[in-house]
């Protein structure tokens, strides 16, 4: 772990080669953080170096969080869950419940979240990832995609192994989150509760974030120990993060939810209430030269 915290620096040199048509913002995403670059359509994104963490909790009495050691290559990642108003800049459409242009979009499905990473890679140019007819990933793609389920979580704990970010006190929640105890009227503008170590804002409450990877309980007990996927069949994608709704349980870093990929409605899969958004990554090629890679 401290070993991926020293590898931060050198990625911040490097970013701006490594963006692929990405400018640095000329400041870090926070001190000591990874730097943040804006990309021609104008989001907000940290490029995080590569490295060794301890996915899942020992904490938590769930099956599907029995700790195991994951190794993931450098990505960038959205600072912020995508907005309503970049949503309908890449696509024309906007489905969300609670309106409003700064708010994130929500009610969205997982098709409709791997379409938007294809809209926004031909925006920019880029090599589009999803095949939206067998919806595979090509993760050698130079476009966006959904994060993996371990590229979320080793985002999220930004270099900590407790059950938040900030520690192990739910109480921290109202800082960095909008979830239950502090928001009962339904998502908030992104980027207005307290970032992470990393500069992440939101990776707790506002609304559920879409995963890449099919679920399956025991995925982590065999799976590889580098750059995981998620198994190769499943009826069920990840959900990560919790939501303005959540309790404080539903919004750790480890905690895992599952939901069918074509709905987002109450009434086909389970109480998510609808309010699912996107965060989208971006492979570093860095990674493949062994820079940062942790350990």
């Amino acid at each position: 772990m401290r070993r991926a915290e020293r590898g931060v620096a050198m990625f911040a040199a490097v970013a701006a080669c490594l963006a692929g048509g990405c400018r640095r913002t000329g400041a870090p995403a926070r001190a000591g953080s990874p730097t943040a670059v804006t990309t021609k359509s104008g989001v907000e994104m940290v490029l995080l170096p590569g490295g060794s963490f301890v996915m899942g909790s020992g904490h938590a009495r769930q099956v599907d969080e029995k700790p195991h050691t994951i190794r993931v290559g450098a990505f960038y990642i959205d600072r912020y869950e995508v907005t309503q108003e970049h949503y309908r800049k890449v696509t024309g459409k906007d489905p969300s419940r609670h309106k409003s242009p700064a708010n994130p979009v929500e009610q969205i499905r997982w098709t409709d979240a791997i379409a938007y990473c294809n809209a926004r890679s031909r925006l920019e140019q880029l090599p589009e990832a999803y095949d939206l007819r067998t919806w595979r990933c090509d993760f050698d793609a130079d476009g966006y995609r959904l994060p993996t389920e371990a590229e979320w979580e080793y985002a999220a704990r930004a270099g900590t192994t407790t059950l938040y970010s900030f520690g192990d006190d739910p109480a921290g929640l109202a800082d960095h989150a909008w979830y239950k105890e502090n928001q009962t009227l339904g998502p908030r503008p992104v980027g207005k509760r307290r970032a992470n170590g990393w500069g992440l804002h939101d990776m707790y409450g506002n609304v559920w974030e879409w995963c890449n990877d099919i679920y399956a309980e025991d995925y982590y007990t065999r799976s590889p120990a580098s750059n995981p996927r998620g198994p190769a069949k499943g009826d069920r994608r990840v959900l990560r993060g919790g939501c303005w709704d959540s309790k404080p349980d539903e919004c750790r870093s480890s905690y895992r939810l599952d939901e069918i990929p074509a709905f987002t409605d109450v009434c086909f899969g389970k109480a998510v209430s609808g309010f699912v958004g996107i965060r989208c990554v971006r492979s570093a090629r860095g990674d493949r030269r062994g820079a940062g890679s942790g350990g």
